[in-house]
């Protein structure tokens, strides 16, 4: 099978999860997430090491990664806040740290309790515990906030960039950009983007973007037209952030696959198998809604993957 041309990274079982007052039984979220790789998903955030008495959602975090391990060919990943966090991380085997590091000041005291300084510093402690611990791990800081905040509002452009520059600086070796809050609009996207990846090159990171205003896809192809190859998205759109007031609604997996496939972007992912995966999601979460165009619709008549439909 041809390689991909884009990696789609799956953070429903993460970021959505965590984000809803139900908690997945454990045994639910293990078949959710063999169902994605089986649907052709290949990188997933499968859980964040923080305390159980703040996210009791993320309890199991370290069973849940010791069998996402044993699937082939998948990238396991898992969100630290924390030197405590990548320990306990790396111990239970991941191959991908990502760490938040958020570019407004307000919400990065209200998510991690501390301030972006010394967030920077808490990168710089994470790789160095990476080097000694695993040093074929990767590390990823995702800047969150990049595009406005709901405790801030604005965030200036120039200091997303400088954040960004500094997590790299500090030894990580990526910097995406998170539209926490649902607030980007294309343009912006575009222009933060283009400044990144002329600053970072190859260490510019992943698309995280929110569809809490509609515009989710948009700003994914117009990241994808800056040179954007890595996209975040959640199955049946699960997810926001518990700390961020009104932060709702990741992009849709099956919304994005569809969109790629459609124009002729290959995405290693199988859609009817994709869809597929709902089954398990909406078994382990009786009552939560869960969203999306494409598998509401169904595939357009005639519709193969791997041909452009433009």
């Amino acid at each position: 099978m041809p390689a991909p041309h884009v990696l789609i990274s799956e953070v429903g079982p993460r970021d959505g999860l965590q984000s809803i007052k139900a908690t997945m039984p454990t045994a639910d979220k293990l078949r959710w997430i063999d169902a994605l790789h089986a649907a052709g998903l290949r990188e997933i955030e499968v859980a964040s090491f923080v305390p159980a008495r703040l996210l009791p959602q993320m309890a199991d975090a370290a069973e849940v990664v010791r069998h996402a391990i044993t699937l082939p060919g998948l990238t396991v990943m898992a969100l630290v806040p924390n030197r405590r966090g990548a320990e306990a991380a790396l111990a239970a085997g991941v191959h991908k740290l990502t760490m938040p590091v958020s570019a407004s000041a307000a919400h990065s005291l209200a998510n991690v309790r501390k301030t972006r300084e010394e967030m920077v510093e808490e990168v710089r402690a994470i790789a160095a515990l990476r080097r000694e611990m695993a040093p074929q791990v990767r590390l990823e800081a995702g800047i969150s906030t990049a595009f406005g905040c709901t405790l801030q509002g604005e965030v200036p452009e120039d200091e997303v960039i400088r954040l960004a520059v500094q997590c790299v600086a500090a030894g990580a070796d990526e910097s995406g950009l998170s539209d926490t809050v649902g607030y980007a609009n294309p343009a912006q996207v575009r222009r933060l983007f283009r400044r990144l990846r002329a600053e970072l090159g190859d260490k510019a990171g992943a698309a995280h973007m929110h569809n809490t205003r509609g515009l989710g896809l948009a700003n994914c192809l117009a990241a994808y037209e800056e040179g954007v190859r890595t996209f975040d998205a959640s199955l049946g759109g699960l997810g926001g952030c518990p700390y961020a007031p009104g932060a709702s609604g990741n992009v849709v997996t099956e919304d994005l696959v569809f969109m790629f496939e459609a124009m002729g972007v290959r995405t290693g992912i199988d859609l009817a198998r994709l869809i597929a995966a709902r089954a398990p999601l909406v078994a382990g979460l009786p009552g939560e809604p869960v969203y999306g165009m494409t598998p509401e619709a169904g595939l357009p008549k005639g519709f193969t993957q791997g041909k452009s439909h433009v």
